[in-house]
Order: structure tokens, then sequence, then C-alpha cells
């Protein structure tokens, strides 16, 4: 994260508020914590902060608006609930996991604090949802349309072949250079969440969807990069952000709504469940650590064998 973006994060909070969360990002840093577990780490206390100055009730909020540590687990809590009610539990989930991590830095690294107020916070109830998947079809309309010779048709074939086969976060299919990709071995070097590498095999459809567009790619003026996705025009790297609004328009323009990068991912493992695929080679391919994950990606699998299973035996049917 740059400067910028730390002192963009500090807006309207107090100096010692935004001397911790420089002094803490530093710690990241040298942590090799990923931008992306930075920034959402260092915007749920710069959340809190602010929450403490502008929007508490709380009449005793202003010495822990000044300074985290005298943030108490009831201003924990009261900012939790307000969270849960402005945006959602979900999110307000990933500000506990972010709070975690920032008074325990305050406590243990920093020794700044005797007692962590995250201690009894209860983490905020999720409604666990049945993911969608994307059926072959779908998978199919949206290749249809990319179907042509020029530049962007032949990259973004390339590009949803791979997520399609490879089950690879956007983040890292997105963020790919073109030594990671071996066509000898028909393989993808993954560079994953927490400096947690992987190397992934794709097939031969992939193989020759991303040929064609890498023969496309050394004529473009972007050839030189480093950078394996390059943008239609100019020398350019095409972005993680650019590929999220390419898949938009690209499941606009084939009757696909919702089309992003991770249904992919989902469809992978519910597929992988569907055939009986082992859990922990699953685990190895898409980069979990927790058996939590493949429990979570796998319950729309888990729900379509359930129904598959009450249609064979037509339960109630031979009446």
């Amino acid at each position: 994260m740059s400067l910028l973006d730390l002192q963009k994060l500090a807006t309207g909070l107090s100096r010692t508020w935004a001397g911790f969360l420089r002094d803490w990002d530093r710690s990241l840093r040298a942590g090799n914590y990923p931008e992306t577990t930075r920034y959402n780490y260092l915007l749920a206390a710069a959340q809190l902060g602010r929450y403490l100055g502008e929007s508490s009730p709380d009449p005793d909020a202003d010495d822990a608006a000044d300074d985290p540590c005298a943030v108490t687990r009831g201003h924990v809590e009261a900012f939790q609930a307000w969270m849960i009610d402005t945006r959602s539990a979900s999110t307000a989930l990933n500000k506990h996991k972010g709070l975690q991590q920032f008074f325990k830095w305050l406590l243990i690294d920093e020794q700044a604090i005797d007692r962590n107020p995250m201690d009894r916070v209860r983490q905020p109830k999720t409604p666990r949802k049945l993911i969608p998947v994307l059926r072959t079809e779908d998978t199919s309309k949206v290749l249809d349309a990319c179907k042509g010779k020029a530049f962007a048709n032949l990259r973004d074939e390339a590009l949803i072949r791979l997520l399609s086969n490879s089950g690879g976060r956007l983040s890292e299919v997105g963020n790919l250079l073109v030594a990671d990709v071996d066509l000898h071995t028909e393989s993808v070097h993954f560079h994953g969440k927490g400096a947690k590498d992987r190397r992934v095999r794709f097939g031969p459809k992939t193989a020759r969807a991303l040929s064609r567009y890498l023969r496309a790619r050394d004529k473009h003026k972007g050839a030189g990069l480093p950078q394996l996705w390059l943008a239609e025009r100019g020398a350019a790297a095409l972005t993680p952000n650019g590929i999220k609004i390419r898949l938009k328009r690209l499941g606009q323009a084939a009757g696909v709504p919702d089309l992003h990068a991770h249904r992919w991912r989902h469809t992978f493992a519910h597929e992988w469940k569907r055939a009986g695929g082992d859990t922990g080679d699953l685990m190895l391919l898409l980069g979990w650590t927790s058996e939590d994950m493949p429990r979570h990606y796998g319950a729309s699998a888990a729900a379509e064998r359930a129904q598959e299973t009450q249609a064979r035996l037509g339960i109630g049917e031979r009446v």
C-alpha cells in the first residue's frame, strides 16, 4: 500500500490513530501480507476509529476516538452492530476479523494494551447461502460471445477457459506473468494468498486458447511487458479490476447475469465434489488450508446430489 493510500485511509482520524495504522502497516509489510489483506485490515481499524469519533452514541467514546488503546469491548460491539445495521452481517464479520488482528498486534507486538477488547466479542452470524454455480451451457454462451480472431476475442477466450479449467482466484489469474504459463507441461504457476504458490494443470482446449492468445500477444504493442494479460489498445496490462469489468460486459452480451470470476471457482469445487473427488486434493488445487472452505463451496453440490437422489428414489410417488 502506498503512503498516499494510507493517508487517505487515515483521513478524519486522530494523530495517534494514524500513527498506529502507519506502524501496523509496516509490521504487516514485514510479515509479507498481501496488499489486499493489508488494505482490508487497515480499513477495518480506520472505520472503527472514525465510527468512534463521528457516529458512536456513547458519550465516553471520545478517549477511544483519540487513542485505540482506550477502545473497550463495548465500543467494538457497538461498532459491529452498527456495521450490521448500515452494511451487512458479512461485512461486519470481515471487520471483526480485521480488528482481531489489529488488537492482537497492539497487545502482543506493541505491548500498548494490557487486555484485548476483542476478547469475548462474538463473531456476527451470517446466513449460509448456496452459491449459484455456472452451468456448462452458461460458460458456452460466454465463450460464444468471445468468438472472433481479433486480439480481444483471443484474449477473452483464453482467460475464460483458464478460469473455468483451473478454479483460480481472480487475483491469481489476473496477476499471472507470461513466465508463469508453461505450455510444454500444460500448467500454470499461481501466486496464491499468503505467499502460497502452487502449480495447476490445464486441459488441451485451454492450452490451445492460450497458445493462440500468446501468438497474438507477440504482435501486440505491449508484447515486452511481463504481465500475461494485455489491454486491447496501447502498451498496458489488463489488471484484475479490468478483467472484472470485462467479464461483466461479456456476461451481459451472453445473457448470463452476475458473471464474475469467482463463480467459476465455485463451479470447479461443485463439479469436483459431484464427481466424488477427494477433498484433500481439491484443497491443494484451489490453494485452501482450512477444511471450512471445501464444506462451504461444496454445499451446493451436496444439495444437488440430494435432489438427484430424491428424484431417483421417487419417495411418495408410488402411491
